[in-house]
């Protein structure tokens, strides 16, 4: 029988006065290296909760950028790829900035850390083709938060 498991992926949209926190992607990394990204990281296979998704966006926004966000967090939007052979469903919450100045923790994951708009993001080098709609679709859901 075929192992149908796959990587369940995290990430945060996180906002602060109008800018969100945006990444370069560590050269060590598997999937999408050295492009431009919202921070995230995978599910760890040992934890079910009721709310792991938002647990593991919070874990991983303080272990790759070294920031705390807000309580409420807002679904925004999912898909799926492939990262070498391992299928990935991904799943990005939109954030807001509570404490902590970003920083990348570890250059193998995270190479850069800014605050950027949604223009200079769309409009960066390193900004990937697919981001063009998750950043449309993620200003949609706080203009409509209020936030």
């Amino acid at each position: 029988m075929p192992d149908h498991r796959y990587i369940v992926n995290v990430e945060g949209a996180v906002v602060k006065d109008g800018r969100y926190l945006m990444i370069i992607r560590g050269e060590g990394e598997e999937h999408a290296a050295g492009v431009l990204a919202f921070p995230g990281g995978k599910v760890e296979d040992d934890k079910i909760a009721s709310r792991v998704l938002e647990e593991t966006a919070r874990r991983e926004l303080q272990e790759e950028v070294g920031v705390a966000v807000d309580d409420e967090m807002v679904y925004v939007d999912s898909g799926s790829f492939v990262a070498g052979d391992e299928p990935v469903v991904d799943v990005i919450f939109l954030c807001r900035h509570r404490n902590g100045e970003p920083r990348a923790c570890d250059a193998d994951e995270v190479a850069a850390v800014q605050w950027m708009t949604p223009a200079e993001i769309l409009a960066h080098l390193k900004s990937p083709p697919w981001m063009d709609p998750i950043i449309k679709r993620v200003e949609q859901v706080r203009a409509k938060r209020g936030w």
